[in-house]
């Protein structure tokens, strides 16, 4: 099992570029994965890792099982608070992504980890909550719902701070997590995030009172992934 992985920072992109670029490495990695399959064990290539870091301008995305009915806005205010919208073909419903947001892009063959794709969620979700745990924050999960929750047990205060939804195919992924940091979260306030109307979203600036440091939070999580899926990175 192949667990080295390509790490790229793309820095600040629009979510259109990044959405292209995800996809061309997960077109080679499933079609690698198909031809490999067609050959014996020993005749077949190693396929690749990647993981993207990126920031986006304001954009909400919706996932292909999501309702457009949970966007609040139309196009025209949309384009007054300049934000742009993309139905995606990842999993989940309506998101936002922003400036002070960590993003990650996982394109991965989860069989270099021994992962399935529920247990692959699962350990996304570990990433993030392992990093809050660094700051002293105790996050946790919410029954029915996939992310990264505070006081999820706790109907009347549980709130997200990380959003989740993927896209996989032959064990491949793609798309992956949106992280608050230093987030600005009126943006939320124009859609029923993830299409709940009775939950809250949070930031960990919100969550301890200060502007974080948005690097140093970016290597945090990278750390965590090598703790949570045993990658190297190159």
């Amino acid at each position: 099992m192949n667990k080295t992985t390509h790490f790229e920072d793309l820095g600040a992109r629009e979510y259109k570029d990044t959405w292209d670029y995800q996809e061309k490495l997960f077109k080679h990695l499933v079609d690698l994965k198909g031809t490999n399959a067609k050959l014996p064990v020993s005749e077949r290539e190693v396929t690749p890792n990647h993981l993207l870091f990126v920031e986006h301008p304001n954009v909400y995305t919706l996932g292909k099982s999501g309702s457009e009915a949970n966007l609040l806005i139309n196009f025209v205010e949309m384009q007054n608070i300049e934000a742009t919208f993309f139905k995606t073909n990842r999993g989940g419903d309506i998101t936002y992504h922003g400036p002070g947001q960590v993003v990650g892009y996982p394109i991965l063959d989860l069989e270099n980890f021994d992962l399935g794709l529920k247990e692959y969620i699962h350990a996304l979700e570990e990433v993030i909550i392992l990093t809050l745990k660094d700051y002293g924050i105790d996050a946790g999960r919410l029954d029915g719902a996939t992310g990264v929750w505070l006081d999820p047990d706790n109907k009347m205060k549980n709130r997200k701070i990380c959003a989740i939804g993927v896209k996989s195919s032959r064990f491949a992924t793609m798309h992956g997590f949106a992280f608050n940091v230093n987030t600005n979260l009126d943006f939320f306030g124009y859609i029923n995030p993830c299409g709940f109307t009775d939950k809250s979203v949070t930031s960990l600036e919100k969550e301890l009172g200060r502007k974080q440091d948005f690097e140093a939070i970016k290597m945090k999580v990278k750390e965590k992934f090598v703790a949570v899926f045993g990658m190297e990175f190159l």
